[in-house]
Order: structure tokens, then C-alpha cells, then sequence
């Protein structure tokens, strides 16, 4: 009887531990324990993982992603995903960095202006991918996979045309300087311009009733069509803003390569996704919440990071991104169950 009352004891607590863990992973995802994991993984693998410097240059290199998984949180909130997001980064590197060579050559005294003028061009060009995805699938119905899969093909083929898969030389030095390599109060540039349009999404997703209305397109769109919801313009506008954040961030990655390159964002469409659903973001829409895919782009910038210091060869680190990626997605999926089961 004694030996009983023990056990009873101790299975208790463990039992309570575990009700505990079960309602965190539920309201909080997969992402907390992640990020616990490879903050200890990574600080016992290299000393230098956990130092200011470091964590600054993780913060610099996960702009770029951070910015675009942005724009695909949009496209998944609405049921879809935008595979074609490192195209839009070659198209607006290309187009950028050509356009700001050629106003620079025309205008050589005026440096800022030929900078506008280029960041301007290389923003258009890449918007014009979403403009073209969002008419297929908005007004056309095609399916986003296929849409974005072949605006993605098209894209590269017109970026490489357009260089002959040369990398396009000769941008204003002070566009490196600024945008690339500049800093203030010791933060690097870029990460203000991606504070920015963090605050700006944030905004209108949350204190606009448009930006309600990815949620509701997402979670039924039949439903937000007879609530009166213009569900065409949502999903239309939903790729549009998608293409504008990769173009912004394609226009910040030439500034740090001070080369517009056809090649480039080729891993983007999987990081993003990545991001994304490690964060929350359901597969199904209407799901999903904006600082939480910011940290899940963070921490693919800081497992990425520490795979770096720990020399992890780069292909295996493309499938431990992989990885991670399926194990968000079973993760939700065993959430989503809990969540069914707390209900009754």
C-alpha cells in the first residue's frame, strides 16, 4: 500500500507537468520550444554563438527573410503560398541595379537621385510578379501552386536574359554604404527599414478592417463572400503586397552585394514557408499572427547562423531546414488535435 501511495505521489506531478507543457504547446506552438532547444545547442557547440556581435550579425542577415516571410505570411493567411518570392528578389536586383547604373551614367553629380530612381524601378518590376500572380489567381481561379510555380520560371528566365546571368556592376558606391553596410547608433540600417514595415503590417493587419479581411478570406472565404467581403480584390491584393515585400528586400540584399544578381532567392520560397509555419501560420489560412513569423524568420536566421559557426556543410543544412519544416507541420497538426480535445 505504501509502494502504491508512492508511485501515486510522483505520477502527480508528472502528470501535472505534462498537462502544463500540453497547454503551452497549444497556445503558444511549436516555436518557443525550438528556440529554447537551438539557443543551448548552439551556445555548447560555439563560444562565440551567444556574443553581441554575433547576435547583431544574426539580426543584419535575417532582414531579408524576414521581410519576405512577411509577405508570405499574407498569401498563406489567404489559404495560398507565393513560390515565386526569389524571383521577385532577382527581377528587382536586376531591374534596380540596371536602371540605377543607367541614371547614374545620365546623372552622374547626382547620386541620391539615381539611387531613387533605381530602388523605384527595381520595386515596380518585382510588384509587376504579383500583379501577374494575383490576376491568375483572383480573377482566373488558377491554382496559387501553379500561378506562382510558373511566374517563378518566367521570372528567372527574364532576370537572366536581362544579364546573360552576369551580375550587373557599377551601382552608386553610396547604395552599398547606406543600405548595405551603413549603421546608426550601432544597429544596421536594414533592420530599420525592416522595423518599418513590421510596424506598418502590423497596422494594417490588426487596426484596419481590410486587413481583417486576410483572416476572414482565409478561414471561409464562401462565408467572407456573403459578408459582403470583395474577396477577388483581397486575393488580389494579397500577391500584390506579397511580390512589394520581396521586391524591398530583393533592392536591401543588392545593396549588400553592391551587384544586381539573376541568381539570387533561389531557398527563399522554402525559408519563408519555413518561417512561417514554424510560427504558427496554418496551411489552411485564416491563421496566424505577425510577430510571431518575424521570430520564426529570426530563428531560421539563428539556426542558419549556428550551423556556421558549428561548420555544418551547407547541403546539410539545407536539410536541416527541411527538417524543421516538417516538423512544423506535424507539430501543428498534433495541435490542432489538442485543441479539438481541450474543446470537449
Amino acid at each position: 500500500m505504501m509502494a502504491e501511495q508512492k508511485l501515486s505521489v510522483v505520477a502527480k506531478p508528472a502528470g501535472k507537468n505534462r498537462d502544463i507543457l500540453k497547454r503551452l504547446f497549444v497556445r503558444l506552438g511549436i516555436l518557443p520550444f525550438l528556440l529554447l532547444i537551438a539557443l543551448v545547442v548552439f551556445t555548447l557547440m560555439s563560444d562565440n554563438f551567444l556574443t553581441v556581435r554575433n547576435l547583431t550579425n544574426v539580426l543584419r542577415q535575417s532582414v531579408y527573410l524576414t521581410i519576405v516571410a512577411m509577405g508570405q505570411m499574407l498569401a498563406l493567411l489567404t489559404g495560398g503560398f507565393d513560390l515565386s518570392v526569389g524571383t521577385t528578389l532577382a527581377i528587382s536586383s536586376v531591374v534596380g541595379a540596371m536602371a540605377m547604373v543607367a541614371a547614374s551614367t545620365m546623372f552622374p553629380e547626382a547620386v541620391g537621385l539615381a539611387i531613387a530612381l533605381g530602388c523605384l524601378a527595381g520595386v515596380l518590376a518585382g510588384t509587376m510578379i504579383g500583379v501577374f500572380n494575383g490576376i491568375g489567381v483572383a480573377f482566373f481561379k488558377v491554382s496559387p501552386f501553379m500561378m506562382s510555380l510558373g511566374m517563378s520560371s518566367v521570372g528567372f528566365g527574364v532576370a537572366l536574359y536581362l544579364t546573360g546571368g552576369v551580375p550587373v556592376y557599377g551601382i552608386p558606391v553610396a547604395f552599398g554604404d547606406i543600405f548595405g553596410f551603413g549603421s546608426y547608433l550601432g544597429i544596421p540600417t536594414p533592420v530599420f527599414v525592416m522595423l518599418l514595415l513590421i510596424v506598418l503590417l502590423y497596422v494594417f493587419l490588426y487596426h484596419t478592417r481590410y486587413g481583417r479581411y486576410f483572416y476572414a478570406v482565409g478561414g471561409n472565404t464562401k462565408a467572407a463572400s456573403l459578408s459582403g467581403i470583395n474577396t477577388t480584390g483581397v486575393l488580389f491584393s494579397t500577391y500584390v503586397l506579397c511580390a512589394f515585400f520581396a521586391a524591398v528586400a530583393g533592392m536591401l540584399l543588392t545593396a549588400r552585394l553592391d551587384t544586381g544578381e539573376a541568381n539570387i532567392g533561389a531557398s527563399m520560397p522554402l525559408e519563408t514557408i519555413a518561417a512561417c509555419v514554424i510560427a504558427g501560420v496554418s496551411l489552411r489560412g485564416g491563421v496566424g499572427r505577425l510577430e510571431n513569423v518575424v521570430l520564426g524568420a529570426l530563428f531560421i536566421g539563428l539556426v542558419q547562423n549556428g550551423m556556421n559557426l558549428a561548420r555544418i556543410e551547407s547541403y546539410l543544412q539545407t536539410v536541416v531546414l527541411g527538417v524543421l519544416l516538417i516538423l512544423a507541420v506535424v507539430a501543428d497538426q498534433i495541435r490542432l488535435r489538442y485543441v479539438a480535445s481541450l474543446k470537449d
